[in-house]
């Protein structure tokens, strides 16, 4: 009798989507594959919903990846895993604090180190510089990376910065007369569970170069051109705030809230402004440089680490 295949997946969530998200990606697993879970628990806790100024003061840490710490492992440090499944969201265009932490501690590398892993990322929409992060981290660590699933909000950019914002400050998910509900749209979530069969038959095969490209036939990776002219400018102007930030004192010092505060005032005016003029800026090039933009999209939907 043939020993089920074993995974792994680590994650963090606050609000609970991207474990949903994980649930229907591995449903038709269950039963075929034995699934550890190994859900990453901070130290001193995040809150939800987010007060403004500390989801604010969060930025420079995590931009500069700095992480607060997180509790031991629970998972078997011995235990053989074919698969590792990283589950993921964005924080200021970085992996969020938690998943950099794990990323970054021994016993992390660890269970890393000759592992196959798939990345799935549950994002507002801008994931790019936050897994070429992630990869980076991965080939430091000796892991392989074979597959990566984004699942993004897929309203309109400005339309998804005020929902997020109304669920990450007050908590409120529902859609409203003049507003979509917030996060990855639900039938999103639900076909998620079509990435499976590429999963299912990598595992069976033990092949893993065809998984990407099977996954992306069911359009695990989608990206729109002007993304990556916005997230560039994004993060530029994200590492100038989080050094000048920064320079003041550590996360919640009274010294440095002066700074917080003024670049909470300058982010979503900088939002509101860059998004249109990225969007005819990626117009431009789509049209002067439409084959060096056309590889930076190729580029970020594959699992390359340049």
């Amino acid at each position: 009798m043939n020993e089920r295949p074993k995974i792994l997946v680590v994650y963090y969530t606050q609000t609970g989507q991207l474990k949903r998200i994980i649930d229907h990606v591995l449903a038709p697993l269950e039963g075929k594959a034995d699934i550890t879970f190994e859900q990453l628990v901070p130290v001193t806790p995040f809150p939800f919903p987010w007060g403004k100024q500390e989801f604010y003061d969060t930025m420079p840490e995590t931009i500069q990846a700095t992480p607060r710490g997180i509790q031991p492992l629970k998972v078997d440090m011995n235990a053989h895993f074919d698969l590792v499944i990283l589950a993921y969201q964005p924080w200021f265009l970085s992996p969020s604090q938690p998943v950099a932490a794990f990323l970054q501690s021994e016993s992390g590398k660890q269970l890393l180190k000759g592992n196959k892993v798939l990345t799935l990322v549950g994002s507002r929409n801008m994931w790019l510089n936050a897994q070429e992060k992630v990869k980076t981290y991965l080939h430091n660590a000796g892991a392989t990376l074979v597959g990566n699933i984004v699942l993004v909000d897929k309203s309109p950019n400005l339309i998804s910065v005020i929902t997020i914002l109304r669920w990450a400050f007050k908590g409120k998910k529902e859609a409203t007369r003049f507003l979509p509900q917030a996060g990855v749209q639900e039938n999103e979530i639900i076909t998620s569970s079509r990435f499976a069969g590429p999963i299912s038959e990598a595992l069976q095969k033990k092949q893993w170069d065809d998984l990407h490209p099977e996954l992306m036939k069911l359009d695990a990776v989608e990206l729109i051109p002007n993304l990556v002219v916005l997230e560039g400018k994004g993060h530029r102007a994200f590492k100038f705030w989080a050094k000048f930030i920064s320079a003041k004192g550590g996360p919640g010092a009274a010294s440095r809230q002066g700074r917080v505060s003024m670049y909470r005032g300058l982010l979503l005016v900088g939002i509101f402004v860059l998004t249109p003029i990225s969007l005819i800026t990626s117009i431009i090039q789509l049209n002067l440089k439409k084959a060096k933009l056309r590889r930076e999209v190729d580029y970020y939907k594959g699992i390359a680490l340049r």
